[in-house]
């Protein structure tokens, strides 16, 4: 009997261990949501890792002005032997080993040229990084707003839902005491029903919000998010700058000019000369020379002697291109011609982007414009809520317009939700089309 009861209680502290795992709650900022999505994004690690490579490409271009090092051995198995005027040249098992060093000394400019193409590729790389960067902190508010705005309609629309039970409750006692009809009865369950409908709407999307939520800042799907900055304030309106010279997008283009340029330069150093040095050392070994040799009787004896030695090479090379049949001037124009395009890509997109700098402050504006509109709204829509009320409980306004005015109540208080969310999603958007984010 012990033994079962032990069991029961095991069974039953691990069941609400396990419910309080599942239950997660997670108290979360706007700026522990930026936090937590930087750092678990994938997209940015990947661009990080981009970063490293170019500082790594960096650093191989500058390895290009060092001389090179190489070292070889070589071991010969030759048959035949080879006839040398008579006596064999034997190569059985013959080594060489070296050790050669090439420095460059002028190679038309191609090792400075790509000097500056892997500075550049570096700098585009940390522009990429900076606007991935952006990219996430956008979507972190997004999901954060949408949540606190679905959220924030739930608990209105239970609110909403007890204000209806409530009616429902009183109408349906004075319905039973023969002092309304039945028609304002069904037309009361009507209405909560749907109450309750768009309710349940709101509260699957609230559910999907909040995993949105949870998957941009990397935590399990079943975790629980309390928003903390859930009261939205807005500052006094301020000029809002047009300035786009701090979009990365903007940077990633002039960066590739420069780079374009630089292409030019080294599709011409392939019409220069270059210039290289060469040294080195070799050994070599087991090389035999046999055969028979005459002595002073006159009598041939056999004759054999083994080479051992080393030596020391250096060695000046020009190579200077001469014909190609044009191949190396049609490459400068083909990078001229790739520089244009980029000339003419950096004056599309600098309208396109600001255009997009002015949908945002128009955006911003009208947001603005609109959480105002929404306030006056929702006073209004409480005042004649409550002048209703009282004037239903004093049977002098139908239930008609009762109804009317909790609807209206309704609709402003979801207006000025989606109103005051979707401004801060604008501020957002407005910083990363300038730049600011």
């Amino acid at each position: 009997m012990k033994l079962y009861q032990a069991i029961i209680l095991c069974c039953a502290g691990w069941l609400s261990v396990s419910e309080a795992s599942a239950q997660e709650r997670l108290s979360l900022s706007l700026a522990q949501c930026r936090e937590m999505a930087l750092s678990q994004s994938e997209e940015l690690q990947q661009a990080d890792n981009r970063l490293r490579q170019a500082e790594l490409d960096n650093e191989i271009a500058t390895t290009a002005y060092l001389p090179k090092i190489d070292g070889s051995a070589i071991g010969v198995y030759m048959l035949p032997d080879m006839d040398m005027m008579g006596m064999d040249l034997r190569m059985r098992g013959t080594y060489m080993a070296g050790i050669n060093l090439t420095q460059p000394i002028y190679t038309g400019g191609k090792i400075t040229t790509g000097k500056r193409l892997a500075r550049i590729g570096g700098e585009v790389a940390r522009e990429q990084q900076r606007m991935t960067r952006m990219d996430v902190l956008v979507e972190a508010d997004k999901a954060y707003w949408t949540y606190i705005a679905v959220a924030r309609k739930v608990r209105m629309l239970e609110s909403f839902s007890a204000q209806m039970d409530t009616l429902y409750r009183q109408v349906s006692a004075a319905c039973r005491a023969g002092m309304t009809t039945e028609n304002d009865l069904l037309r009361i369950e009507a209405e909560r029903s749907d109450v309750l409908y768009q309710l349940q709407k709101a509260k699957n999307g609230e559910d999907l919000c909040r995993m949105s939520v949870c998957r941009i800042i990397g935590v399990g799907l079943d975790t629980s998010i309390e928003p903390t900055d859930t009261l939205i304030t807005f500052s006094e309106p301020t000029p809002l700058s047009t300035d786009v010279s701090s979009r990365p997008e903007m940077s990633l283009l002039e960066k590739q000019i420069e780079a374009d340029k630089q292409q030019i330069r080294m599709a011409k150093a392939d019409m220069l000369p270059t210039v290289g040095l060469t040294a080195g050392y070799m050994y070599y070994g087991n090389i035999k020379l046999e055969g028979m040799t005459a002595t002073a009787d006159g009598t041939s004896q056999p004759f054999s002697q083994e080479f051992r030695d080393g030596q020391w090479t250096a060695m000046l090379s020009v190579s200077i291109p001469i014909f190609h049949w044009g191949e190396n001037r049609k490459k400068v124009r083909k990078a001229r011609y790739q520089l244009k395009n980029s000339e003419l890509e950096l004056q599309k997109n600098t309208r396109l982007i600001n255009i997009e700098v002015q949908q945002s402050i128009r955006n911003m504006q009208d947001g603005q414009r609109l959480v105002q509109t929404a306030e006056t709204g929702l006073c209004q829509a409480k005042e004649n809520l409550r002048v209703t009320q009282n004037r239903y409980a004093s049977s002098v306004a139908p239930l008609s317009d009762l109804l009317d005015a909790q609807s209206q109540w309704q609709q402003a208080e979801s207006n000025l939700i989606e109103a005051q969310t979707q401004c801060k999603i604008y501020e957002t958007e407005y910083l990363r089309a300038t730049g600011k984010l």
